[in-house]
């Protein structure tokens, strides 16, 4: 295979050309009966040799403080090539295939900060074809796989141990199981899984809803769990070392979302989630509802089919490229995440935290990958989206992401991101500085005992019964904690199911974001400027407002839990008024210009709801405030950037 990264040259030894989507043809001589290729011979069936095939990847000109880049384009050396000439010249590769081109094709839009990534190319090449250009571009250009996203959706995770061991034969019995509601309906369309034995076995009750499920090994004391997550409406069961017979069904009866406190006559009668009351959201005033703000939920879709999302009518499929198509959800992800925003008043099912705010729905699954991540970021710039919901993750850190996360903060945009499920390390993108990380938290009594979610129960739970989701990602990356277990919210068609994830503790604060930027005096006046200012402003007051909760340590709850009222100026956590006020005026930096406390500034009293004075806030728009101690540095054109998008060590 030819390895000059200059392009044009042929890619087999022996001049055969390559399908751009199959990758390398083999040489003629391999194919068919009369060519064995490598170790073949001339009994081998007919067919084509497997090679390399070409993979995705990402190309960008590589950012650079301003200082520098002005210093490379001076000196002519450091400076990232055009990538209209880069596109001009992978084109002319026999051996890259340009996809597409995704981002802005501007430069400069961060003055003193960082310049501007003049967008990305995505293009198909081999793993050779993309060192050779990494080595050409000489560090001024990003050549990175284009790697595939997933939702961050917990799963059960058992066994625990992996191997490469599997059984073919052997002993093997079935177990019949029929899942039914309290009244004896039986429920059909609900995921059973047993775990044990020489291997898991799953399947999908029938009409009938029932299923039987083959397992190897010698008898059901084999078996250590048996799981049933219900389609909707319903909560999920969960228990350890069953008792199964494997002479005649076996019967699971599931509680109704309606009949477990406190959601008595749920959906009908509507309610808030115990996530939306744990915040105090039950104490914001009614009129405080978001207005003016837009989020984007960049996810599988919102299906608008659903009484508590007809509201929701501006979106993008940015896989399918339809402008109508995000409105179909199949994997009710998204809906559930927009539930918990913005769903409807709760004349019917459950309120979300801004339910008069403007959402835009960015389809990216399923099958998203970073690039199309980037296109749905590009959507929130074009659109001057507020604040984005990002419950998804990669394999790993992406420099090209990293860029445009960085160029959204710069154009006002505050990313939230789930800190993941993995129950590790903070994943990607949550783990950037440029963006706000949730990790999950639950609470005793919220959900029945006899549900999955109880499985998520840590030892650290507290005097108020709150405690570490076992499955959140932790970290000092972790910026607050919020609600993400046995979370109720809409799911197509206009249903309703309990979830866990950090991927719905994550919506519980970007939708607490919509009032505070429609109604904080800190984003009134000049503070409605959009700017990288205004979003750490809003990071900050999120922390400020958080409070603690469980009994583990800031790497799995960094600040706490956001307290609505304090978030929205209404309130001061009990005993931490004379803190606030010291963290709040650190924020505001020299608006009273002589560092007084507070209350000499004009903020008035702040011992409870409704105290705070307002007419000394006026000036808090477009300060460019000193960062503070927190767990990431502030300031972003002395932001130490480097190209995985990673923290220096220490942060």
């Amino acid at each position: 295979m030819a390895k000059t990264p200059s392009g044009g040259q042929p890619d087999g030894p022996d001049g055969t050309p390559q399908d751009p989507e199959r990758g390398p043809e083999a040489p003629r001589g391999a194919r068919g009966a009369g060519g064995g290729g490598a170790g073949g011979g001339a009994g081998d069936p007919a067919g084509r040799r497997v090679t390399e095939r070409r993979k995705q990847y990402l190309i960008t000109p590589q950012a650079a403080p301003a200082g520098l880049h002005a210093l490379a384009l001076g000196a002519g050396a450091l400076a990232p090539p055009p990538l209209q000439s880069v596109e001009q010249a992978l084109r002319n590769a026999s051996d890259i295939d340009v996809v597409r081109t995704v981002g802005t094709t501007g430069i400069g839009l961060f003055g003193a900060g960082m310049e501007a990534s003049a967008g990305t190319l995505v293009a198909r090449m081999t793993d050779d074809k993309a060192q050779a250009l990494r080595q050409q571009g000489q560090g001024r250009l990003l050549v990175e796989r284009d790697q595939h996203l997933h939702l961050l959706d917990p799963v059960p995770r058992h066994p625990t141990l992996v191997n490469s061991f599997t059984a073919n034969d052997g002993p093997q019995f079935q177990v019949s199981l029929v899942v039914v509601d309290k009244q004896g309906a039986r429920l059909a369309g609900a995921e059973v899984s047993l775990f044990g034995g020489l291997q898991p076995a799953a399947g999908q009750t029938d009409e009938n809803g029932q299923v039987t499920l083959t397992v190897r090994g010698d008898s059901p004391h084999t078996i250590s769990g048996v799981y049933v997550k219900p389609r909707a409406d319903y909560w999920s069961f969960y228990q350890r070392d069953p008792d199964l017979a494997v002479d005649e069904p076996n019967v699971i009866g599931l509680h109704a979302l309606s009949n477990w406190p406190p959601l008595p006559g749920f959906p009908a009668r509507g309610a808030m989630g115990w996530g939306e009351r744990a915040m105090r959201l039950d104490q914001v005033p009614a009129g405080l509802r978001g207005q003016g703000v837009k989020i984007a939920v960049i996810d599988s879709g919102v299906a608008t089919s659903h009484a508590n999302l007809n509201r929701v009518r501006a979106g993008f499929d940015i896989i399918g490229k339809h402008p109508d198509t995000w409105t179909q959800d199949v994997l009710g992800h998204g809906s559930h995440c927009a539930g918990v925003i913005a769903g409807a008043d709760p004349t019917f099912g459950i309120r979300g935290f801004a339910p008069d705010a403007e959402i835009h729905a960015c389809k990216l699954f399923p099958g998203g990958q970073i690039s199309q991540l980037i296109e749905a970021l590009e959507y929130c710039i074009e659109h001057q989206v507020d604040v984005v919901n990002l419950s998804l993750g990669g394999s790993g850190p992406s420099a090209a992401l990293e860029q445009q996360i960085l160029r959204a903060r710069q154009a006002g945009i505050a990313c939230i991101c789930a800190a993941g499920n993995s129950g590790g390390p903070v994943q990607y993108p949550a783990s950037s500085p440029n963006v706000l990380a949730v990790a999950a938290i639950g609470k005793i009594d919220e959900f029945p005992r006899d549900s999955y979610h109880a499985e998520t129960i840590k030892a650290d739970v507290d005097a108020q019964g709150y405690f570490t989701a076992s499955f959140s990602c932790f970290g000092p990356e972790v910026d607050v904690c919020a609600p993400g277990v046995a979370i109720v919210s809409s799911v197509p068609p206009n249903n309703f199911a309990a979830w866990d994830g950090t991927s719905m503790a994550a919506p519980h604060v970007t939708g607490l974001a919509a009032p505070m930027l429609a109604h904080h005096p800190a984003f009134q006046g000049q503070g409605r400027i959009r700017s990288a200012d205004r979003v750490e402003r809003l990071f900050q007051l999120i922390r400020m407002s958080a409070r603690r909760v469980t009994r583990s340590d800031p790497t799995h709850t960094g600040h706490g839990m956001p307290d609505a009222l304090v978030a929205l100026g209404l309130a001061v956590a009990p005993g931490q008024q004379q803190a606030f006020e010291q963290m709040l005026g650190s924020l505001l930096g020299g608006v009273a210009g002589t560092g007084m406390p507070m209350a000499e500034a004009g903020m008035g009293g702040m011992g409870g709801p409704g105290g705070i004075g307002l007419g000394g806030l006026g000036a808090l728009g477009g300060i460019a405030y000193p960062g503070m101690a927190g767990p990431r540095p502030i300031g972003i054109g002395a932001f130490p950037f480097n190209v995985a998008g990673l923290r220096p060590q220490g942060w």
